[in-house]
């Protein structure tokens, strides 16, 4: 029998790049989203507000699923609200596909590594475990939507009888466009402004991320830990950490991408310079540079996500990730950091996203 995936949030960075994946396997694969950017050729789109339960149940009463990736999230004001709403997307979902023709085996819930630093709002404020973060140091004393998703996937599970698997990734590199959360392309087109314009390529983040340790995960090593965990017997019902396997500092990372981009880069000095106040100006370089090289979109702000490379970039704190549990129970995968940025910068240029 043919797996058939749902995808909710297909044309995310984690979502488009599993919808790829899964179709290269012979899946049969549905796209739910909320229609705002196109999905990968070759999925079947389903557009719905995900909140309305109403609407999320007739979009799906027609489906046959298997299997469900959850690889998306709707940011809310506050964290209260975060809770509400994500939630409910979990929950519409499986209540739309919970009927007596069901045939659902496998629930999989993309989350993040906030599950252990704390949301947006209480972020690193309590007691954050030591780093490497590991699956068993659990969850933090904090309103968390994360825990709200995670809660809403075991009820369901008990109810109907399939198995679920979590995912925690670190910043994720992947093509995507309209993303709101897109650490590579910001970059990628950050230093191609720094390119066109003389602008110094300056590392926008605190000394902790230039100096200290971290790690990255690719969302095509994602996509392989999210069928792997789909088939597998020692995955079934168990949370994992998912980064690339490789470590790095900052300090090291900044001069290799300059470098692809053929750009000296600019030491540290100490002096944190958030991209967000820096780049008042980005929108009409973009358009000059698009313009000139012909590219295949003229909006800047479909392409970066000043804000969140500035709260990655600017973290006071060590973070990183062990991946000893994924390992143990089979998933032996592994992806260079630097060749995850370098791939993504290639497509984007085939893409006619940046300039070749």
């Amino acid at each position: 029998m043919q797996n058939r995936a749902l995808i909710v949030g297909a044309s995310g960075i984690a979502g488009s790049n599993l919808a790829e994946h899964l179709l290269s396997k012979g899946w049969a694969v549905s796209g739910l989203s909320r229609g705002r950017t196109p999905v990968s050729p070759g999925v079947h789109a389903l557009t719905a507000d995900l909140t309305s339960a109403d609407v999320v149940r007739d979009t799906l009463s027609d489906t046959d699923i298997t299997h469900v990736f959850f690889t998306v999230w709707s940011r809310q004001a506050t964290e209260r609200e975060n809770i509400r709403v994500n939630g409910a997307i979990v929950s519409n979902v499986l209540d739309a596909l919970s009927t007596g023709r069901s045939k659902l085996k496998h629930v999989a819930l993309v989350t993040g590594l906030k599950h252990y630093l704390g949301p947006f709002e209480a972020y690193a404020t309590g007691a954050v475990p030591d780093t490497p973060f590991r699956e068993e140091q659990g969850r933090q004393k904090v309103d968390n939507f994360y825990y709200e998703q995670e809660d809403r996937v075991f009820a369901a599970a008990k109810r109907d009888g399939f198995t679920w698997s979590i995912h925690r990734p670190h910043t994720i590199i992947g093509f995507a466009v309209g993303n709101a959360m897109n650490m590579g392309t910001t970059l990628a087109v950050y230093a191609t402004l720094c390119k066109n314009t003389g602008m110094p390529f300056v590392f926008p983040g605190a000394a902790m991320q230039w100096n200290g340790l971290t790690d990255m995960t690719d969302a095509r090593l994602l996509a392989r830990q999210l069928e792997w965990a789909a088939n597998a017997e020692n995955a079934r019902n168990e949370d994992f950490n998912i980064v690339n396997g490789d470590v790095f500092r900052w300090k090291w990372m900044w001069s290799r991408i300059a470098g692809y981009f053929g750009i000296e880069p600019v030491a540290f000095d100490g002096v944190v310079r958030p991209l967000e106040g820096r780049m008042q100006d980005a929108a009409a370089q973009w358009q000059k540079i698009a313009a000139e090289f012909k590219l295949a979109e003229h909006d800047v702000s479909k392409l970066v996500s000043w804000w969140h490379t500035d709260a990655d970039l600017g973290r006071d704190m060590e973070v990183m990730t062990d991946m000893s549990k994924s390992r143990k129970a089979g998933f032996l995968d592994f992806q260079s950091t630097p060749d995850a940025f370098f791939s993504l910068f290639d497509r984007l240029k085939a893409e006619r996203l940046i300039p070749e």
